[in-house]
C-alpha cells in the first residue's frame, strides 16, 4: 500500500514540477512554435528531440525509482524512506534535474527558440540553489553518514563513467 500512495504522489508531483518547470513555461514562452528556421537547423531540431525525449525518459525513471526503492516521493512534503542510490543515481546524484535541463534544452533546439536557453540556465541556477542550500543539508540530516558517503563518491551534476557501487569497487 506505501507503494501506490507514493505513486500517486509522485504522479501529482510529476504534472506539478517538471510538468511545469518544463512543459508548461515553454509552452507559455514559446506556444510551441518553431520558429522559421533554415534548412541547415535540421541536424539541430533532430537533436532537439532527441535530448527532449531522453530527458523524459531520464525523469520517468528517477521518478520511478524514488517509489520503487525510496519508498516516498520526490516531493520535499513526501520524501523518501530510504535513499535513493539505484538505477541513474549511481551515476549522477541529481538526474531529475538534469533530465529537466534536457528537455528544456531540447525544446530549445527543436523549435530554435533562444528565449529557451535563457530560461534553462535560469533554471539551472534555481536548481543549483536548491540543492545546495535545501536538499544537501536536509539528506544529510535525514541519512547521515550514508548520504554523505554517496555524496563523496557520486558527482552532483557531471556523471560519472562507472556507476558506484556502495558495497565496495
Amino acid at each position: 500500500m506505501r507503494k501506490v500512495g507514493a505513486a500517486l504522489g509522485s504522479l501529482v508531483f510529476f504534472a506539478l514540477a517538471p510538468g511545469v518547470v518544463a512543459g508548461l513555461v515553454p509552452w507559455w514562452l514559446t506556444g510551441w512554435r518553431a520558429a522559421d528556421l533554415p534548412a541547415w537547423w535540421l541536424p539541430l531540431r533532430v537533436a532537439g528531440a532527441v535530448l527532449l525525449l531522453a530527458g523524459a525518459g531520464v525523469l520517468i525513471a528517477a521518478f520511478a525509482r524514488f517509489v520503487v526503492e525510496g519508498l516516498g516521493t520526490p516531493a520535499p512534503v513526501a520524501p523518501t524512506q530510504e535513499l535513493v542510490v539505484g538505477g541513474l543515481y549511481r551515476y549522477v546524484r541529481n538526474p531529475m534535474y538534469l533530465a529537466v535541463l534536457a528537455a528544456i534544452l531540447g525544446q530549445a533546439l527543436l523549435l530554435g527558440r533562444p528565449v529557451l536557453v535563457a530560461y534553462a540556465a535560469v533554471m539551472a541556477a534555481a536548481f543549483a540553489a536548491f540543492v545546495h542550500w535545501y536538499e544537501e543539508p536536509t539528506l544529510a540530516d535525514q541519512f547521515g553518514e550514508r548520504y554523505l558517503a554517496y555524496r563523496r563518491a557520486v558527482p552532483g551534476w557531471w556523471p560519472r563513467r562507472h556507476p558506484w557501487n556502495p558495497a565496495g569497487p
